[in-house]
Order: structure tokens, then sequence, then C-alpha cells
């Protein structure tokens, strides 16, 4: 797998380009406090797939309860992997990059987001900001302090639910908008899967030569390892920069970032930025 770092820059990154891209869609034009919110969820997601490993890094991110989640889900994917491999599928355990490393299990976290938060409007959103904002921070932080600090990452990430939330105010949110920004986020963390050595089976349960737990994944000559060069000064500071790009995009479309209007851009760059103005 990719670094966690790289991981939520992906995640951020392709929640970015999303709503950058989707210009007058509806998932363009969402408030300040969605947008957000759906940030974050993006780049906790982007690291949540990797939770079916209970040694991994991200599984230590609230100590005994998130290793009891990543237990759980450890057991089911190894017990689908049994259930539906074939012959030609590898003899291993499936316990890691197996269901949690899905589209199946993008969609059904995304689904289930949705439905929390219509459930649970404010006090779903705020916990939700804060599950994700820890696995974002655990992610991002993972060479800076202890393993298994949960303490401090859930102090960090406690302190960034209540500063974004409390800077976005009463905003309106839309539901269907932070199920779509965890699917992206885990989608992404596929996309990092697949270019590495081992590939990503996120098209289970797709029978793709013969397989139905089919590593995708690019040419050998174009994957990378796992916090090689390529990943740590291209791939990473790349995703960070077209995230910082795309977010202030995105941001200023939406009204909370007007300091960009004062800069002297050429009028084709603003024409791009603003293209409804």
């Amino acid at each position: 797998m990719a670094t966690g770092p790289t991981h939520a820059m992906t995640g951020l990154a392709a929640w970015a380009t999303v709503t950058a891209l989707a210009d007058t869609h509806a998932i363009g034009q969402i408030s300040a406090k969605t947008w957000i919110v759906g940030a974050t969820l993006a780049s906790g997601a982007a690291l949540l797939p990797d939770i079916d490993h209970p040694s991994s890094t991200v599984a230590r991110t609230f100590g005994g309860l998130s290793r009891g989640v990543s237990g759980l889900l450890s057991g089911i994917s190894g017990f689908l992997y049994r259930l539906t491999r074939t012959s030609k599928d590898t003899d291993r355990s499936g316990t890691h990059r197996g269901f949690t490393h899905t589209v199946v299990f993008a969609v059904l976290m995304g689904l289930g987001t949705t439905a929390i938060v219509q459930a649970g409007e404010s006090t779903a959103i705020g916990i939700l900001m804060f599950v994700f904002a820890g696995l974002a921070v655990r992610g991002i932080m993972h060479v800076w302090h202890p393993r298994q600090d949960a303490l401090l990452i859930t102090i960090v990430s406690l302190g960034l639910t209540f500063a974004c939330l409390r800077w976005a105010g009463d905003q309106p949110t839309d539901a269907a908008a932070f199920g779509v920004a965890v699917m992206v986020g885990c989608v992404a963390h596929f996309v990092g899967d697949a270019i590495t050595e081992q590939g990503c089976p996120m098209l289970w349960p797709m029978p793709l030569g013969g397989k139905t737990w089919f590593p995708v994944a690019p040419p050998k000559p174009l994957r990378m390892r796992t916090g090689g060069k390529v990943e740590m000064v291209l791939v990473g500071p790349g995703l960070t920069l077209v995230a910082a790009v795309l977010s202030t995009v995105v941001l200023f479309r939406i009204g909370a970032a007007p300091w960009l209007a004062q800069l002297d851009l050429p009028p084709e760059v603003m024409s791009w930025i603003a293209p409804s103005a």
C-alpha cells in the first residue's frame, strides 16, 4: 500500500477534483460546510480500507475500539475470500486487501454514511467528522508519533472537528454529498494500492481472468514501491499540490475563499476558476 500521508492526500485531491469538475452539477454547488466536512471524510476514507489489518497504523487510531473493529473486519474479509475465491486465486488468507479493498465496500460505506447523516443530522456529522479526521490525522502523522498514541489522535481530531464546525456555523449540509465523499476517498485508496507492486482486488466479485479477487494493477514497469522514491519525491508532493490548488478553486466558487479574486491572475485562469462568473 502507499504510505499514510500519500493516501490521505489522495483522498483530499480526489474530493477536490470531483467537486471542481462538477461545476454546475449538484455536487459542485454545495455549501462551504458540506465541502469542508466532505474533505475530511474523503481524506479519512482514503485510509479506511486498511482497517482490515489489525496491525496497521490506522487500526490503532482509537486504541482498543478501532483494533476491535479491525479484528472484526479482518475476520469478515477472510471469510468472504475463502467463500468466493476460485482455483486461480492465490492461496492467501484474504484478511488484508480483501473485502474492504473493493468497490462494494466503498458503496456500502457511502450509503451508510448518507443514512447516518439523514438519521442523526448535526450530531451524526460531528461524530463522523471526528472519526474520519482521526483516520486522516493518524495517516498523516504516522511517522511523527508512537503508533499506539491514540490519546494524541483523539485530542487533535476533536480540535479539528470543533474548529471546522464552529467556522462553518449552521450552513446547510448535504447528506448525499457526504456519502459521495466517503466513496471517493475509498476508491482513491484502491487506486493508490493498485499502482503498487501487489495490486488491488477492487472489482470483486467480478471475475477477471478466472479470478474473483483479481489484483487490478498497471503493467509492472508502471508500478511503484511503497515508500519508494517515486512516491516520496513525485507522487506525494504532486498530490499535495493538486489538492491545494483544486481545493482553493472550489472554495472560491462556493464563496469561502474570496481573496482569490484579489490576485492578479490572467483572465483565462479566472474564467476556468469561475466559469459562471
